[in-house]
């Protein structure tokens, strides 16, 4: 029984297929895998350590010489979700009905959700498509987990005050210093490299399954068409950008895309948004509502449409060597 390969045939399959089959587990029968122990831990509850783990085995890959690269790709990515979800947001408030809602929508949850990316899925993405300083940009982007930049947007618009100590400074190096381990690691000593890079390929279906875990497919439900369109739209403004501008300074444009998520802490954003400004508490719930459904149809969506841009790709690659 060929599983690799048929896999391998899938775009994106050795991420696509185990995230799919797990929220469907989660989904129908949520409580199968947690049955405690070493099992929930793997397949339930180990999405964060499985990615630290990678990430380290990621940074060993890393020439410090060419680490400045790393950086801007993730500057660059970081730059451009925050500015579409700040200008779709900003759009949402200036056309918003007499309810307050856009589409819809509430601009709340359209920052939240369109500002805010998927860590888990962004490196299945570049650890199937990427290169070595695709995955340690991750260390930037980094930066968009939380409320953090949805206040920034949300204090430029007027619509409240900037608020402190939403941003922790010791969140972002916990999500840096195992990039760095690795990173020292791999450039101490050679050997040690090659022996953690075996490993990075391997945990790239074990995380995308333990997030899996915490997909259902009743938010998507529960949220309505709205909660759907977020998500379509956090797919194809925020990842289409980023495709563009990778693309335009000559980086692999798929890494670029690979940002067109929702992360599943930003369903915590509304709430923390209200509760650092009462003004945003008669509609934290539903743009809570509606952040759920865009993180699962994010989920589902970005490696369909990422599939599709791969095979975009090689078609247009092919176009040239014919006429050329």
């Amino acid at each position: 029984m060929k599983i690799k390969a048929t896999l391998d045939r899938i775009p994106g399959g050795m991420m696509v297929v185990p995230l799919l089959l797990a929220a469907t587990i989660n989904t129908v029968a949520p409580n199968l895998l947690r049955i405690g122990n070493f099992t929930e831990q793997l397949f339930v509850s180990g999405a964060g350590t499985l990615i630290a783990l990678f990430l380290l085995t990621a940074g060993a890959q890393i020439d410090v010489k060419s680490f400045g690269v790393s950086i801007a790709k993730g500057t660059t990515l970081l730059v451009v979700k925050w500015l579409v979800g700040a200008v779709v947001g900003l759009i949402a408030y200036m056309f918003a009905g007499a309810n307050g809602l856009f589409l819809g929508l509430a601009p709340l949850a359209i920052i939240a959700a369109m500002t805010n990316s998927n860590g888990g899925l962004y490196m299945a993405i570049v650890g199937q498509y990427g290169e070595k300083d695709d995955k340690a940009a991750y260390s930037i982007l980094a930066l968009n987990d939380g409320p953090f930049l949805t206040m920034v947007a949300l204090s430029i618009f007027g619509a409240m005050g900037f608020v402190n100590g939403m941003f922790s400074i010791v969140s972002f190096i916990s999500v840096l210093l195992p990039i760095v381990v690795g990173m020292v690691l791999g450039n101490l000593d050679h050997e040690m490299r090659e022996f953690l890079g075996k490993g990075s390929d391997m945990l790239i279906p074990f995380f995308a399954f333990a997030l899996g875990m915490g997909i259902d497919f009743g938010k998507i439900i529960e949220g309505g068409l709205s909660g759907i369109l977020l998500g379509v739209m956090t797919v194809f403004l925020t990842g289409t950008a980023g495709y563009f501008i990778f693309k335009m300074f000559g980086w692999n444009p798929i890494v670029g895309a690979a940002e067109g998520s929702t992360a599943g802490n930003a369903v915590a954003t509304p709430a923390a948004i209200a509760a650092a400004n009462a003004t945003f508490a008669s509609v934290a719930d539903l743009a809570t509502v509606q952040v759920a459904a865009s993180t699962v149809t994010t989920a589902i969506l970005l490696p369909i449409y990422i599939g599709f841009l791969v095979k975009l790709a090689k078609k247009v690659i092919s176009s040239h060597l014919k006429t050329g």
